[in-house]
């Protein structure tokens, strides 16, 4: 029956409930729609992360006081959680739109493929020198491989 008096426990879950039911309004508010799915949804505005460890060191702040080891442990614990909110994960989630990107460009690569037997040799030219220029994305991606076969490779060679 400790469980159910475990104040600590019970304000950060409930941070984190109430930190993903009212991503739902907020988000209204911003696009005029609702959208469930933001209720177990990561990221957005306000993070659940954030406002778990925060109620979580608060609390034990509040019951074992500022000098205990607990809140010393929740605190650090509530550090390291939001900085990788808003450092790893913020990147990994830019990372994935960029990802989306290059799908997307491949699938219309591909389409284009598919019909260019079929142009006149004057719309193969102009396209062809539209391609020889590289975005930004795909020069960054090319060195990631050629720097990944390369350690591939020189380990297998030696």
């Amino acid at each position: 029956m400790e469980l159910f008096s475990n104040f600590p426990l019970w304000a950060a879950l409930f941070a984190i409930g109430f930190a993903q039911f009212i991503k739902v309004p907020l988000q209204y508010i911003a696009s005029k729609r609702f959208d469930w799915t933001l209720l177990t949804s990561t990221g957005g505005m306000p993070s659940s992360h954030s406002g778990a460890v925060t109620a979580l060191s608060t609390a034990i702040a509040l019951e074992e006081g500022l000098g205990s080891p607990l809140f010393a442990i929740a605190a650090t614990f509530g550090i390291i959680v939001m900085f990788d909110a808003t450092g790893v994960r913020w990147h990994a989630g830019e990372q994935a739109t960029v990802l989306n990107r290059l799908v997307m460009d491949f699938n219309k690569l591909v389409e284009e493929m598919r019909s260019w037997p079929d142009k006149k040799e004057q719309e193969k030219r102009k396209e062809l020198k539209e391609l020889l220029g590289h975005q930004p994305i795909e020069v960054f991606f090319g060195g990631i491989l050629g720097i990944v076969l390369t350690l591939i490779l020189h380990a297998v060679l030696h």
